[in-house]
This record gives C-alpha cells, structure tokens and sequence, in this order.
C-alpha cells in the first residue's frame, strides 16, 4: 500500500481537494496533521483497527501515517505556513511517502488568506516552505513530485483528478468529483479555514471578491513579490 501526500500553501483549493478523496471511500484520508499537531500539541489520527489514535510528536505521527498505509491508501494534506524541520532533518521518515503539491496564483492565495487572518507575516504565505520541501522530495525519493495547479483544477476538474489519480497509482472515480455540503469533525479545530469547503459541492470557480490585494496593499505585494518565484518553479512541474 501506499502513503499519497499533498503538500499546499493555505488557501490553494487543498481542503476541497481533500473532500473529493473522503468521497471516494477506497481511501483512509488524514487532514492537516502537521498543522493541528504545530498548533494544539497533539491529533488525533484514525487507528488501523477502527479506533483512534493522540500522538504527539512529528516522529510518531509519520510513524502511524505509514503504519496506516500498511492497509490501504492513505491520502493526507497538510499546509506549509510552517517549516517543518523535522522532515529536513529526518528525510528518511517520509522517503517512502508519494509527494504531491497543489499551488494557486499567489494574489489571490494572498489576498483571500489576509482576509481570515490580517495580521499574517510574510513566512506564513508558504510557497517558499512548499519548494523547499518539493527539492527535499525530489532529493530523497528521485523522483519528481506530482504538481497540480489549482487554477487548471477549477477550470477542468475531471481531466486534472484523472491525470493525478494515474500519476500517485489510484483508478479515476468521476463519481467523487461532487459531493454534499457538510462538515468534517476534523476541520472542527480550524474550522475559520474550512468555511469554502464546508460549503462546496464540488469543485468551482470562485466568485468572491477581496478588499485588499496585492494591487492596493503594499506589505501584500511585498509578500507577492516574495514568493512568486517559488510559484513559478512549482508550476513548472504542473500537470
């Protein structure tokens, strides 16, 4: 079996990204484990026998992330606002793992991420983390990570979710592609992030608007400036 892993930057379309492999029920699927251990000191993981599972390190939980995958696929997101150092300085913890990402043109990803959280520094934006981590796994594994663009998987969701699901072993489920608005007990601790997901049916264009952006805000285009070049090298490698 296998562990599947996609790596974002916060506001890249990952959540709902998520929600399809929940919908297809041939995976086990684990949200953000990364961010909810970073953030609350521990989380809690779906156990092999049905039960669940509080760890409390970053070792532990690659652990039991690929002790689950001895099962069935495993499928996991996490966002990179954080450096995780300890997949750096124990690369071998997650050699075994298949390495995904999914990016999102920046200005929008940073306008829509000031708007839940105004007082975001630069660090936070997470294309930099991302590229540091996609040069880790292509080192560790030699292969080239898979890349989507979350752009080309709002425009055309059935082509991308295809090419992926061939790229990281797993057969096309069309009937995934949509599913019924609702929540997830875990998006319950973060659930300010979650609210687009919550809502969704499927994947779709967005309609919203944003105050401030990166044309009118000058410590946003800063960010921009940043970490636009991170994006570029990601997109690169896009299916």
């Amino acid at each position: 079996m296998s562990v599947i892993a996609l790596w974002a930057h916060p506001r890249a379309v990952s959540t709902a990204f998520l929600r399809m492999m929940a919908e297809r029920g041939d995976v086990t699927v684990v949200h953000e484990p990364l961010v909810l251990l970073t953030d609350h000191g521990q989380v809690v993981l779906p156990a092999r026998d049905g039960s669940a599972a509080t760890v409390r390190t970053t070792g532990e939980l690659l652990a039991h992330l690929t002790e689950l995958g001895a099962d069935r696929p495993v499928f996991f997101k996490d966002t990179l606002e954080y450096h995780y150092q300890y997949l750096f300085d124990h690369p071998e913890a997650v050699a075994g793992f298949r390495h995904t990402f999914i990016v999102r043109d920046p200005a929008r990803t940073i306008a829509s991420h000031h708007a839940i959280k105004p007082e975001l520094v630069c660090q936070e934006i997470g294309y930099e983390h991302q590229y540091a981590l996609f040069d880790l796994a292509r080192r560790t594994t030699g292969e080239t990570p898979v890349v989507i663009s979350a752009e080309r998987l709002l425009a055309d969701p059935a082509a991308v979710v295809e090419a992926y699901c061939a790229a990281v072993g797993l057969p096309y489920l069309p009937e995934a592609l949509t599913w019924e608005p609702g929540e997830r007990a875990d998006w319950e601790q973060n659930r300010r992030w979650h609210l687009d997901a919550i809502a969704s049916a499927g994947f779709r264009l967005p309609e919203k608007e944003y105050e401030v952006t990166v044309e009118n805000d000058e410590r946003l285009r800063g960010f921009y400036d940043h970490h636009f070049p991170y994006y570029e090298r990601l997109l690169e490698h896009a299916l």
